[in-house]
């Protein structure tokens, strides 16, 4: 009888070790499926001293957050002209503790453009938590224009959006986007997985500013749960405010100015004046 306890035991710790051993070693990701509209091209980069020449930036038009006119465009940016990153965070509504939080980077000549770290979906594919641990969603650098990514979400899927301006110097906040666009180009030549764990959106940030400043953000379960990402930001002093967490969030809340500003040309602008 003990023999079979133990037996019974070793099953059940070894099977699912076993069984995601075998996950990883044959599924692999790969950037050739049959991928949703809205994912289906990769940005990429040239970099040649100061200039970044992103390409296939994304600049949907949107009717609904299903129905959309797809645009992309091309830019060069010179980072001696990067003024101010930005933090973005979008907490989901219905999900406690859930958000999608990105960078976006303003050059000068008021010039945004986001870089936002999501599941690559095929077509027909929402997320889940759980196959985001089965590797079963490519992971995705979307590289896109405000008028793209931040009015999906603040008036289309209706969600709150905060827009923090982050403290950091011009040589961290060049350093941050030049390690952003390299990953974005690795990930067009080798994908990888995105993992619900190890590698969203919020530790993807976190990746790189640690990178760039060492132990810069420790580890908190506001990474994991990133609806209060920005506190965990305030807490260690990446915003650039002095103001207390719920003064903040009420200042940088940008979507009533985002409905009121959807069609103006300085869209960027105006959501932060």
């Amino acid at each position: 009888m003990k023999k079979r306890i133990i037996q019974f035991a070793l099953i059940l710790i070894l099977g699912p070790i076993i069984s995601y051993t075998l996950l990883i070693v044959l599924v692999r990701p790969s950037n050739d499926r049959d991928w949703s509209k809205d994912q289906a091209v990769l940005p990429y980069a040239e970099i040649k001293g100061d200039l970044v020449s992103i390409k296939n930036i994304r600049n949907f038009t949107y009717t609904s957050t299903t129905e959309y006119t797809a645009n992309y465009y091309d830019k060069t940016y010179d980072i001696n002209k990067l003024k101010k990153v930005w933090f973005i965070v979008e907490p989901f509504s219905g999900y406690v503790g859930a958000a999608h939080t990105f960078l976006s980077f303003e050059f000068e000549n008021d010039q945004f453009v986001s870089i936002s770290v999501e599941i690559r979906k095929e077509k027909g594919e929402s997320f889940s938590a759980i196959k985001g641990l089965l590797r079963q969603y490519e992971l995705m650098y979307v590289i896109a224009d405000e008028r793209d990514v931040v009015k999906l979400r603040s008036n289309y899927r209706k969600d709150l959006v905060y827009v923090y301006p982050v403290k950091a110097d011009k040589e961290k906040s060049q350093a941050l986007f030049l390690d952003m666009i390299e990953r974005t180009n690795k990930l067009k030549n080798s994908p990888e997985f995105y993992n619900t764990l190890t590698s969203t959106c919020t530790t993807n940030i976190v990746d790189h500013v640690n990178k760039i400043t060492p132990k810069r953000v420790p580890f908190s379960l506001e990474i994991l749960f990133p609806a209060d990402s920005d506190k965990l930001a305030l807490d260690v002093g990446l915003l650039d405010t002095d103001l207390p967490l719920e003064k903040a969030r009420e200042k940088f809340l940008i979507n009533e100015k985002a409905l009121k500003y959807a069609d103006d040309p300085k869209f960027s602008v105006r959501i932060r004046e």
